[in-house]
């Protein structure tokens, strides 16, 4: 059976069409409306009704991926990036769609994606990382998503980095769209690197360039990425302590920094807790189209269960 997924992310609003075997048929990106909630709303309605005309069914299976906090009881939206913040977002879109569309944390949805044919496949405890336009993690173990209080996923983007690690190198506490000040998202998050690279070169530079002039042995270029790597680390480390999965999926923007998990695991290894054996760490596997895969899986699950 067919179904689709919907992956909202900070710049856009990706739909998926996939087989019963979870490969994608037809996929469609919109960008993401940043100023007002009916923008938002329109955007991801149009989604939907995509989606079930490509598909021609009106009752596909569709999901959601949100990146956010969902409160289970009230439906309310809690989101750094995006106008939702505050909404009833899932109530709105049941009543402008005609029918009740399962959201899921878009985190939840990568690791969920990714621990069923994916590259946490042979592995009993997942925890997948998302370090795009924020940060952000799903833990599944079995090949479910584990089941949590708030029904959230892991939100360690909002976590402080130590000062162990902020204060030798004169990092300040940056401040974050959650009202703290230090947390991870700002340090190891696409914008988080643009930002210590904006602090370090005193000049804009985006991840890709960043890589790119490293690569062509620019010291201070190569420099930023190290530490970036190490504070990146500390949040493993973190996902260890608490969690302590066998496998890390790490997906993202910035996943797609050539050599990344390697780098990742040397530094991972430093911080290493008495013997504590550390994680496997595998770049996802399906890419950007994890989000609305892990979506699609959800809403297929909930309609045979029906």
């Amino acid at each position: 059976m067919i179904s689709g997924g919907i992956d909202i992310g900070g710049t856009k609003i990706e739909a998926r069409l996939f087989a019963a075997d979870f490969t994608t048929i037809e996929r469609r990106r919109l960008a993401t409306p940043k100023d007002d909630l009916a923008g938002f709303m329109a955007v991801l309605v149009d989604q939907v009704e995509w989606l079930q005309n490509v598909s021609r069914s009106k009752a596909l299976a569709v999901g959601v991926a949100f990146p956010g906090l969902i409160d289970p009881g009230t439906k309310r939206a809690f989101t750094s990036n995006l106008p939702a913040g505050g909404h009833a977002i899932e109530y709105i879109l049941a009543e402008k769609v005609g029918r009740c569309l399962p959201m899921i944390n878009d985190c939840q949805a990568f690791a969920l994606s990714e621990a069923n044919g994916g590259a946490g496949d042979g592995f009993k405890t997942i925890v997948g990382l998302i370090m795009g336009t924020g940060v952000g993690a799903g833990l599944v173990s079995g090949g479910a998503l584990a089941e949590r209080l708030n029904g959230s996923a892991l939100e360690i983007g909002h976590a402080g980095v130590p000062q162990r690690t902020l204060a030798p190198r004169g990092l300040p506490l940056w401040s974050c769209g959650c009202g703290k000040q230090g947390c991870f998202e700002q340090y190891v998050s696409g914008p988080g690197l643009v930002a210590l690279s904006k602090f370090r070169l005193g000049e804009h530079v985006t991840p890709p360039e960043l890589v790119k002039r490293a690569n062509n042995g620019e010291a201070n270029c190569s420099a930023v990425l190290t530490e970036f790597i190490e504070i990146a680390a500390e949040l493993l480390l973190l996902i260890q302590l608490n969690h302590d999965p066998d496998c890390i999926v790490i997906g993202g923007g910035l996943s797609a920094i050539q050599g990344l998990g390697e780098q990742l695991s040397d530094a991972l290894g430093a911080l290493r807790l008495g013997e504590m054996r550390p994680p496997a760490l595998r770049i996802a596997r399906h890419g950007d189209s994890s989000g609305a895969r892990g979506a699609a899986m959800l809403a297929k699950k909930i309609m045979d269960e029906a």
